[in-house]
C-alpha cells in the first residue's frame, strides 16, 4: 500500500511539472503580438508574416550541388588532378574517402543561363529552369554533420541529437491550425527513381516528431496506398453515426481521467481523436484528384498518375495549401550517389524537376505563391573530388557539409537571385555563409516568428529550433 501511495505521489508530481512546463511555454508565447485573425490553437506572431504556409521539399541523401546548381566551368581542365591541399586544408572527410586520393571530377553536365535573371542551371533541370526567376538559389548553405542521419536530424530539428522538436512541430505549436478539419503538419514520403535503390537510408519519424512539444504538434504521415491515413476507414459494420457515439463515450471517459490526473496529454488525446473523426470526411476529399483538369495534371508531369510519386505528392501539397494546411514536408530519397552518379542523378532529377516547377507554376497561377514559401534542401552537399571509379562520364561523390545549394521560392523571398559564393572547386564558402540554423531561422521569420523568442522550457533550458548557437535571418534574400 505504501509503495502504491509513493507511486501516485510521484506520478502527480510528474504531471504537475509537465503541465507547469506547458503552461510556462504558453505564457512565454502569449507575449507574442497576435494577428487580427488567430488560427485555431494559435498563440500569435512577433511581427507581420510574409508567408502563411510552407512546403518543404526534402531531398534525402544529399543532391550534388556541383552537378545541379553550382556551375564551376574551370574544373574542366583539372579532370583527374589531385584536389589542392590549399583547398581541402585538411578538413574532415568521411571514413569512405579518408586517406584516399582526392581526384577532381568536373561535372559532365552542361549549364546555361536561365530566365531574365540569368541564373546558371544544369541541363538536368529544364523545367525548374523555366521558373528560374522565381527561385532564390542559396549556394553557401553549410552544416555541421558529415553523415546522413545526423545531417537530416540537424536540418529537420535543429540538433544532431535525436529527440528534439521538428520544424513543422514548432510551427504547429507557435501558430496553430488554420483548418479545423486537417492537421497543421502533414508529411509524405515519395517513391523514387527505380534505378536508385542501391544506397538508401531510412527516414525516421523523429524527423517530423514533436519531441518535447505537445504530441498534437507532430506531423501526420500520409500513406501512398490504401487509406491515406492508417485506420481512416471504419471497419465493416460500423457507420459514421456509430463511430460518433463511440467517440463521445470515449471522450467522456478521457475527460474524467483528465480531471482526476491533470495529465495534459489526455487533452491532446481527446483533441486528436476528434480530429481523426473529422479527417474521415476531409482526407478522402483532399486526396481525390478527379476534379483536377488535364492542364493542371500536365504541369506536374506523367508521374502524377502514380500513387506515392513525388509528382503526385506535389499536387497533393498544392491542394493542402488551398485548404490552409500550415506545413507540408515531402521527403524524396535516393540522392546518395557515391558511385555511378551521372546515371542515378538523371533519374532523381527526372523525379523532381517537372513536379517542383509545376508546383511553383500552379501555386502562382492560383495566387498562392505570394504567401506560400516553398523550400528545397538536402542534408548536405557532395564533394568535388571523386569517390570510386572516375571517367569523364562516370564518377561518384562523397558527403560534403562545407557547402551545398538550397533554394527558396515565394513567401516574400526575392526571386531570380543567387546568394552566397563558393570557391572554384565548390568546396569552401567565400561569401555569405548560411548555416542550416540560418536557413530555418529565415523560414520562421517569413511566418512572423522571431527564432530567439519561440521557446519551450525543457530539461532546464528554454529550447529553440535553432538551439543555443547563434543564428541569423538571411535578410538579403527577403523581398
Amino acid at each position: 500500500m505504501e509503495l502504491a501511495t509513493q507511486h501516485n505521489e510521484i506520478q502527480h508530481r510528474r504531471q504537475f511539472l509537465r503541465s507547469t512546463g506547458i503552461g510556462l511555454g504558453a505564457a512565454a508565447l502569449g507575449s507574442m503580438v497576435a494577428t487580427p485573425r488567430r488560427a485555431v490553437g494559435s498563440v500569435g506572431v512577433h511581427f507581420p508574416a510574409r508567408a502563411k504556409r510552407v512546403i518543404f521539399l526534402f531531398m534525402a541523401g544529399a543532391p550534388s550541388q556541383i552537378d545541379l546548381f553550382d556551375y564551376k566551368p574551370g574544373l574542366a581542365t583539372q579532370f583527374n588532378e589531385p584536389l589542392p591541399p590549399s583547398v581541402s586544408m585538411g578538413q574532415r572527410v568521411t571514413a569512405m574517402t579518408k586517406g584516399k586520393a582526392q581526384l577532381v571530377a568536373p561535372s559532365m553536365f552542361k549549364f546555361s543561363r536561365q530566365g531574365e535573371s540569368g541564373l546558371w542551371m544544369s541541363e538536368l533541370l529544364p523545367h525548374l529552369s523555366s521558373v528560374a526567376d522565381d527561385l532564390c538559389l542559396i549556394k553557401s548553405t553549410h552544416t555541421d554533420a558529415i553523415n546522413h542521419d545526423p545531417g537530416k536530424t540537424l536540418i529537420c530539428t535543429g540538433s544532431e541529437i535525436p529527440g528534439k522538436a521538428s520544424l513543422g512541430a514548432w510551427l504547429s505549436y507557435g501558430l496553430g491550425r488554420m483548418n479545423e478539419n486537417l492537421p497543421d503538419f502533414i508529411v509524405m514520403n515519395s517513391a523514387f527513381w527505380t534505378g536508385g535503390t542501391g544506397n538508401v537510408q531510412a527516414l525516421y519519424s523523429r524527423l517530423w516528431g514533436s519531441g518535447f512539444l505537445p504530441s498534437r504538434c507532430q506531423g501526420v504521415s500520409l500513406q501512398p496506398s490504401g487509406d491515406p491515413v492508417l485506420f481512416l476507414s471504419n471497419p465493416a459494420g460500423v457507420d459514421r453515426e456509430s463511430r460518433r457515439r463511440m467517440l463521445d463515450l470515449v471522450s467522456d471517459l478521457n475527460r474524467d481521467h483528465l480531471q482526476a490526473t491533470g495529465d495534459p496529454e489526455i487533452q491532446t488525446t481527446i483533441a486528436q481523436q476528434e480530429m481523426a473523426f473529422r479527417m474521415q470526411a476531409s482526407v478522402p476529399e483532399l486526396t481525390d484528384l478527379s476534379q483536377e483538369t488535364a492542364e493542371t495534371l500536365a504541369l506536374y508531369g506523367p508521374e502524377v498518375h502514380k500513387s506515392g510519386s513525388f509528382a503526385r505528392n506535389c499536387l497533393l501539397a498544392r491542394r493542402m495549401m488551398e485548404r490552409d494546411v500550415r506545413f507540408v514536408q515531402l521527403f524524396h530519397r535516393g540522392w546518395d550517389h557515391h558511385v555511378g552518379l551521372p546515371k542515378k542523378l538523371r533519374g532523381q532529377a527526372f523525379d523532381v524537376d517537372q513536379p517542383s516547377a509545376g508546383l511553383i507554376k500552379d501555386l502562382k497561377q492560383r495566387g498562392l505563391l505570394d504567401d506560400t514559401l516553398v523550400v528545397f534542401a538536402g542534408e548536405f552537399g557532395r564533394t568535388t573530388y571523386c569517390q570510386g571509379r572516375l571517367t569523364p562520364t562516370d564518377y561518384g561523390r562523397d558527403h560534403h557539409p562545407r557547402c551545398f545549394t538550397t533554394w527558396m521560392a515565394g513567401g516574400g523571398i526575392k526571386g531570380g537571385i543567387s546568394y552566397g559564393v563558393t570557391d572554384d572547386f565548390s568546396y569552401n564558402i567565400v561569401e555569405n555563409p548560411v548555416h542550416v540554423r540560418d536557413f530555418n531561422a529565415t523560414i520562421l521569420h517569413q511566418l512572423g516568428i522571431d527564432h530567439n523568442r519561440l521557446t519551450f522550457p525543457f530539461m532546464g533550458l528554454d529550447q529553440k529550433l535553432v538551439g543555443v548557437e547563434e543564428a541569423h535571418v538571411v535578410r538579403d534574400i527577403l523581398g
